[in-house]
């Protein structure tokens, strides 16, 4: 079963935070989220279909 995508611009997805929560005990994603859209790194306009 695919899961659906949560962050269009880096590609993650439902699994792929499950994944980390089960290795870090908690999500650090959001983290690595914040750090690349802080270097300019984000295309959410682009590349999410909402825009958001």
């Amino acid at each position: 079963m695919v899961k659906d995508l949560i962050c269009y611009c880096f590609n993650y997805t439902e699994s792929d935070i499950e994944a980390d929560i089960l290795e870090n005990r908690t999500s650090t994603i959001e983290e690595r989220i914040r750090a690349l859209k802080k270097a300019g790194a984000c295309e959410c306009a682009t590349k999410n279909p909402s825009g958001k």
